[in-house]
């Protein structure tokens, strides 16, 4: 059976709603019915089973710093275009940062629950209580035959987008992602980078997701999902039996190890030579030529070490060559730690 952990980064479910009674964000005029949405939205999540009102922060884009929201887009839990919208957008946050709500971006809601790992279930659990509990305290638009009523079309119908994210080194390597992506295609999924749709794909990372949310259950999209994840990281499995076997495996291993090198060693880091190294040093761990048990640490410390995170950890704002300075102190003391069993 195929080790999941080593290739599934995360899980995401997002929810689209609208509500009755209020032109979509790109048309609201005012802030007035932006503040009557967001406090809507805050109401309805006190009513929520099993969440206190203490549990959620709300975060007006236009009362925030600009660093702070380039933050909360570092750690994926809003979207470029909610700080576009920032006159009258708005976000919803658990503590633990697993649930967010997103108040007029494109929609009036996007729902969203985030967990590490192959977790499509449980993330969708999550959300569809928290969207059973919103639909109680206010009216959602919908449609008998086109289902939830959202801004964009390809969102009609369940409003659902069930995402995965998956490191895929030997795809990427042997040249195979143009063939998976006209695969994934021709399912009515789609592949996308980092940060969804019309981002790159930074250190091998993927996102797979439903494309097709109209004339198809929740339940349906989700088995999609989980079926399509699960013969993609059979396939990278498969190809990293291959590398590790064939004539391109002392050039592979010798690349890891470089990359480690200079991971453990430098004196300046800069952001994107971080996403290129830690990739290496993650698929020289995967393929045990690197003894860091726990490859999840290495995707957390690449968040960590996003500019706007590292800008929050120093208390300051930092000159771009601080920010490398300090991103090479911490990673290269990270990274041993790692080896060594440590977080």
């Amino acid at each position: 059976m195929t080790d999941l952990s080593k290739i599934v980064v995360s899980t995401r479910v997002r929810l689209a709603r609208n509500i009755e009674g209020y032109v979509f964000p790109l048309r609201l005029q005012g802030e007035k019915h932006a503040r009557e949405i967001v406090r809507l939205v805050t109401s309805g999540l006190s009513r929520v089973d099993g969440f206190q009102d203490d549990q959620f922060k709300v975060y007006y884009m236009s009362a925030i710093s600009d660093g702070e929201a380039q933050m909360l887009m570092e750690n994926h839990l809003i979207s470029p275009n909610l700080i576009k919208n920032k006159r009258i957008s708005a976000a919803v946050i658990n503590n633990d940062e697993s649930i967010s709500i997103m108040i007029n971006e494109e929609d009036h809601l996007r729902e969203q629950c985030i967990l590490k790992g192959m977790e499509l279930e449980t993330a969708y659990h999550t959300m569809a209580q928290i969207d059973a509990r919103l639909s109680n305290s206010m009216k959602f638009a919908f449609d008998e035959q086109l289902g939830y009523l959202t801004a964009c079309p390809t969102n009609l119908g369940t409003g659902l987008r069930a995402s995965v994210m998956a490191f895929l080194p030997a795809l990427t390597i042997n040249g195979l992602m143009p063939k998976i992506y006209r695969s994934i295609s021709r399912l009515g999924l789609t592949l996308r980078g980092v940060y969804g749709e019309g981002s790159e794909a930074e250190g091998y990372m993927y996102q797979i997701s439903n494309e097709v949310t109209l004339g198809v259950t929740e339940r349906e999209i989700l088995k999609q999902v989980s079926d399509v994840v699960t013969k993609v990281a059979e396939l990278e499995e498969a190809e990293r039996l291959n590398i590790k076997k064939g004539d391109s495996s002392l050039d592979v291993k010798d690349g890891c190890l470089r990359a480690l090198g200079v991971l453990t060693s430098c004196a300046k880091l800069s952001t994107n030579e971080l996403l290129k190294l830690s990739a290496s040093v993650k698929f020289g761990a995967c393929l045990g030529y690197i003894n860091i048990p726990d490859v999840s640490a290495i995707d957390d410390l690449v968040v960590k070490m996003r500019p706007a995170n590292i800008n929050a950890a120093a208390g300051k704002e930092l000159s771009s060559l601080a920010r490398d300075e300090y991103r090479a102190d911490y990673v290269t003391k990270h990274i041993k730690q790692m080896m060594q069993g440590g977080n």
